[in-house]
């Protein structure tokens, strides 16, 4: 199919005689209004004929969509029916007429796929055989005069296997895109139709708007920078719970049409921006990319709804766009590079790697980004998945509302748009500028980190002793319950270690007046990659010593042109960072004598905290590089005295020690064995005075 197929469809649809059949007739049950949590909502009218809270019907003799015209003028009219609690621009009955009229234009282009696609295939395996065949014959020649054998025949179906598999692969990279883009330019259409249906209701209804304090734009304005934050708008998800609600509901019971999907979903809409929220949390709730359709659907059932999931067809964005049309939004779909999976800090964007797609979305008087795919992406664990109902086996309710609504500043930081208007910032970055800035994840934006460094790049160069670091700011308020982690390995590899020692002991990890410090020394002149973990912990459940799951924040390749010192590993001591901060946040020790995370000491060193809380006991452990641990077990006394806890230490000798810190409180009890957590880690450099 050319490019002008989806015009030639259009065209043969209208001249049918007939659009609807008798499955296509809309049904009064689907689009009844969903069981309300609203409080006196003032929207909410009363049940039957009540039309009070309905907009004027918008005429279809004033509709300027010719094509639609013509397929409704033979339709009979349909009941009108009324919707509690959702007040909407555009007639029922006339929407629904135009998404039907949709849909046959749809099944006319899903035909020609399929036609499309029984061709390819015969030819394909038509051409193959043929190959195969030749291939044989001429193996076969020379096997007869003693020039091959049949370990040559077992190369020659391997390699044509080989062949096979690639071609096939092509091929059907091939027809997934060609059909992608036609779905894409078909739905494209079709919106700029659907939004031409609620220019036309708008117009007759100037100065009364719904959903916003201002008229909603009749055309798309064009790309400018938000007027607001998002942190402006909303500050917790809370402030969707009942749209979030609704979608659930909508996700567990299956709609036909997206006309009666769209009204159930803004049912309880107050803004525009509610709609797009609805919209967005029904596609993150559905599981689409694990969804099982049989192997004939019909288009006006509840799968049907979503057949181009089914054939690879239509994507995220491309449903996303859809739906904003039928909730009357303008919505764009942006094409460009992503930081997406398998991409590395340092890597160039040159070839057809690392491609994305995402929406941007009119709401609130401003150009907004959406992106649902990245939205969905967190699932939940095997265990919640096992415990569902298998009739939500198809749902998902774990999301990343950062990808909702998102700043353009942190936007950028993972997408950048062929366009840059659509970058919305008032200085759009270059490629080379995108490939750059520092690699960061959603969750580095969720826990409001920032760079100490604004100049940070995500490639980090060492000085000759092989040292440099990052420093990230921690957030006022919430920064007492995050703990990091990290992991250091070859850029080139999974390989951790070297010489037999883990690249974690090249890294010391601090915290010091709200700033959390990784300073790397690189053991070796070959690339390095540091993966910044976080999560956000309360000190009730640290002291469980229940496993933590820490996700990734950011990421940084670590070059080392030359190394003029052999840096030696720090001692073993358990993973974290070092200091008293964490004793200070987590447990309530804190520090009276040393407050930073290297101590200075001589021959003995004592160590004093105060506890905020009680704690019952405190043990520590001393660790020395190429010293077992046993010779140095008798080398600390710990002891409390009222609220102070003293840990006294003599070295054996000058060097540099680790010392671990250890705590567990009279409740803490798993098992009936009595838990001891880890709460802090000094270095000490130990000097004969």
């Amino acid at each position: 199919m050319k490019v002008g197929v989806v015009e030639e469809l259009y065209h043969e649809v209208v001249g049918v005689e007939e659009v609807y059949c008798a499955n296509h007739v809309p049904i009064a049950g689907p689009h009844d209004p969903l069981p309300s949590r609203s409080n006196g909502s003032p929207l909410e009218s009363g049940t039957g004929g009540s039309t009070t809270v309905h907009r004027r019907d918008a005429g279809l003799e004033d509709m300027k969509i010719a094509h639609a015209i013509k397929a409704t003028q033979v339709a009979k009219p349909y009941p009108k029916i009324v919707h509690r609690g959702a007040r909407y621009a555009v007639d029922y009955d006339a929407q629904t007429r135009l998404e039907l009229l949709h849909r046959t234009v749809e099944d006319k282009l899903y035909e020609a796929f399929q036609d499309q696609r029984t061709k390819e295939s015969e030819q394909f395996e038509s051409e193959t055989r043929e190959e195969w065949e030749q291939a044989l014959a001429d193996f076969a020649r020379k096997y007869e005069k003693g020039q091959a054998n049949i370990r040559n025949k077992d190369d020659l179906i391997r390699q044509l296997t080989i062949k096979r598999e690639k071609k096939l692969e092509t091929l059907h990279h091939k027809r997934r895109e060609r059909e992608r883009h036609q779905t894409a330019e078909l739905v494209d259409r079709q919106a700029r139709e659907m939004l031409d249906l609620f220019k036309q209701a708008r117009s007759q209804e100037q100065g009364d708007s719904s959903y916003s304090s201002a008229p909603y734009p009749s055309t798309p304005p064009p790309p400018q920078p938000p007027s607001c934050s998002k942190r402006e708008v909303y500050t917790s998800t809370e402030y969707f719970s009942s749209i979030d609600e609704i979608a659930m509901h909508c996700a567990r019971n299956e709609m036909t049409t997206f006309t009666d999907l769209i009204r159930a979903l803004t049912s309880e809409a107050r803004s525009d921006i509610d709609m797009a929220r609805a919209i967005y949390r029904w596609i993150t709730i559905k599981n689409l990319n694990t969804m099982i359709f049989d192997d004939s659907i019909e288009s006006d059932t509840p799968m049907g709804l979503l057949r181009g999931i089914k054939y690879g067809t239509e994507s995220y964005h491309v449903l996303f766009k859809r739906l904003c049309s039928y909730a009357g939004l303008h919505c764009v779909v942006i094409k460009g590079y992503s930081k997406s999976a398998g991409y590395q800090p340092g890597y160039s964007f040159e070839d057809n790697r690392f491609r994305n797609t995402w929406n941007a979305v009119y709401v609130d008087g401003s150009w907004r980004f959406v992106q649902c795919n990245w939205g969905a992406r967190h699932l939940v664990n095997a265990k919640e998945s096992e415990s569902e109902n298998r009739s939500d086996s198809n749902l998902r309710y774990e999301y990343d509302d950062h990808y909702f609504l998102t700043d353009p500043e942190e936007f950028i930081y993972e997408f950048l748009p062929h366009d840059p208007n659509w970058q919305l910032l008032s200085r759009p970055l270059t490629l080379k500028e995108f490939e750059r800035i520092p690699f960061v994840r959603s969750l580095f934006f969720k826990y409001s980190l920032s760079f100490v460094d604004n100049n940070l790049e995500s490639t980090l160069y060492t000085d000759k002793t092989g040292a440099t670091s990052v420093a990230i700011r921690l957030p006022d308020k919430s920064g007492d319950t995050l703990i990091f982690h990290y992991n250091l390995k070859f850029f080139d590899s999974e390989d951790n270690t070297i010489n037999g020692l883990s690249l974690k002991r090249f890294v010391m990890q601090s915290v010091s007046n709200g700033v959390v410090t990784f300073r790397v020394h690189a053991p070796s002149t070959r690339p390095l990659l540091l993966d910044v973990f976080a999560n956000s912990v309360s000190s009730a459940h640290y002291l469980t010593g229940q496993p933590i799951k820490f996700k990734s924040v950011c990421k940084f390749k670590i070059v080392c042109d030359s190394l003029q010192v052999i840096m030696v590993p720090l001692p073993e001591c358990a993973s974290g960072e070092w200091g008293p901060a964490k004793a200070t946040r987590l447990f309530g020790l804190r520090a009276l004598s040393h407050v930073d995370a290297i101590v200075n000491a001589g021959r003995s060193v004592e160590i004093r905290f105060r506890m905020t809380k009680r704690l019952s006991e405190i043990v520590a452990a001393l660790h020395r590089n190429r010293t077992d641990d046993r010779v140095l077990q008798n080398c600390c006394r710990t002891h409390m005295k009222g609220d102070q806890v003293i840990i006294q230490i003599e070295f054996p000798e000058e060097g540099q020690y680790g010392l671990d810190i250890y705590t567990r409180q009279d409740d803490d009890l798993t098992n009936d064995r009595q838990l001891l957590t880890h709460c802090c880690k000094y270095l000490i450099h130990s000097r004969n005075c």
